[in-house]
């Protein structure tokens, strides 16, 4: 880590210090304010408070007041955080003087500039507004009427070529008064250009200050990411270290009250103390793992019985589809049953007599049945027949099935044939 940030010491300090540049001119942070916050350093914490505090003003409120207190400041810093998004727990709990928190700040900082664009609302806010208005009064119109007032009061009498003295001495001293008028006026005017030409230029130094950040913005957050593995190892050195205050704690004790003995005692109580914990974890988990065996086979067990109800209620379908087939059939064919002896006829020239039912040969004793009819029948019974072996077959080897997965210990052997 240290030599990934050594090979980017050239271009980040240019990088923190076009950032503080396009900053605007009162909010403005040392650089090497960002160097301690990276470390945490207290001092850095205060600075970076009024930061964050001039800054969120002027974009919410158009302006900051220097008057607020502290406390007031780092509440509406919060506050206003809170309201863009801002969901890090650990700097909500910084305290409210000031003092600590300077790493939080940084990484606050940060995130604003890339989630709301901080640079930008605030190149926004502060452009010089180029449309000045100003006032200025040359006051002509009431010296072209003072001019005819005193023509008009003028004496008409006398020649006409002559002149009051006292006429000419006043029109001289109204024209001193109308330049010296004139020339505050324009003195006036240059001090205001003059403050719109430092703002412009000031905007305009901001601007390529903004320019050059944005061509080296990647190195600062790369160096942003050496802030947070810097964070990392500072949480799991305080980590180590507050284990290890511990064992030393726990190991330094008996040591001031103890002789060797004694702690040899203490040693070996605690070695069984281990091994009656280690025991009892043992004795948990293998508890833990037989109700979760059972818990498993007892839902094995109810997907068991879901698949044997299923599997019933198909067998159940398919009982009431044969049975059904059958009474179709036997209604069909229960005008044509037939019981008893009967004559096998393979061409009957006699339609009436098909059945024994015609009136020449109803004295006979035995029926004339036709053999193409009664073939028919008989594959028809056969197929039905067939139909139930099978049915009957796969139960069967469905309940050896069972019953074999049952034996876990007996092996079946079939018999041998001969």
């Amino acid at each position: 880590m240290q030599r990934r940030a050594g090979g980017r010491a050239g271009p980040l300090p240019a990088a923190i210090g076009a950032l503080c540049r396009a900053l605007p001119l009162g909010s403005r942070p040392a650089p090497d304010t960002f160097r301690l916050a990276k470390f945490d350093r207290p001092q850095a914490s205060p600075e970076l408070w009024r930061l964050l505090y001039s800054l969120l003003k002027q974009i919410h409120e158009g302006g900051c007041t220097k008057s607020d207190t502290i406390d007031t400041q780092i509440r509406f810093v919060k506050s206003v955080l809170r309201y863009h998004g801002y969901g890090r727990p650990e700097f909500y709990q910084l305290p409210s003087d000031g003092s600590v928190g300077s790493r939080e700040l940084l990484l606050a900082f940060s995130w604003l500039l890339h989630r709301i664009n901080l640079l930008e609302q605030l190149l926004s806010v502060n452009r010089v507004k180029i449309r000045d208005e100003t006032s200025l009064c040359t006051c002509g119109d009431n010296l072209l009427k003072s001019w005819k007032g005193m023509t008009e009061l003028a004496p008409e009498h006398g020649l006409k070529n002559e002149v009051d003295i006292r006429y000419l001495q006043w029109l001289n001293g109204r024209l001193r008064f109308q330049w010296r008028s004139l020339h505050v006026d324009y003195q006036e005017q240059c001090k205001l250009l003059y403050k719109l030409m430092q703002l412009l230029e000031s905007e305009t130094s901001r601007l390529e200050a903004f320019l050059e950040w944005k061509q080296l913005e990647p190195v600062y957050w790369q160096w942003m990411e050496t802030v947070l593995d810097t964070m990392a190892e500072d949480v799991f050195t305080c980590s180590a270290q507050d284990i290890c205050s511990k064992k030393t704690t726990l190991a330094n004790a008996p040591l001031c009250y103890c002789s060797a003995d004694n702690i040899v005692e203490e040693i070996d109580q605690l070695t069984k103390d281990l091994v009656i914990l280690g025991d009892g974890l043992c004795d948990v988990v293998t508890c833990k793992k037989s109700e979760w065996h059972e818990k498993i086979k007892g839902r094995e067990r109810e997907l068991l019985d879901e698949k044997e109800f299923s599997e019933a209620i198909g067998k159940i379908h398919k009982a009431v589809e044969l049975k059904l087939s059958e009474l179709k059939y036997q209604c069909a064919h229960k005008k044509n049953k037939m019981h008893g002896p009967c004559r096998l006829v393979f061409k009957d020239k006699h339609p009436a007599s098909k059945m024994g039912f015609g009136r020449s040969r109803a004295k006979e004793a035995l029926m004339n049945v036709s053999a193409s009819e009664l073939i028919n029948e008989l594959r028809m019974k056969e197929a039905r027949l067939e139909k139930e072996l099978k049915q009957l077959q796969e139960e069967c080897r469905h309940k050896l099935t069972e019953v074999a997965d049952g034996m876990d210990s007996v092996i079946c052997i079939p018999p041998m044939k001969r």
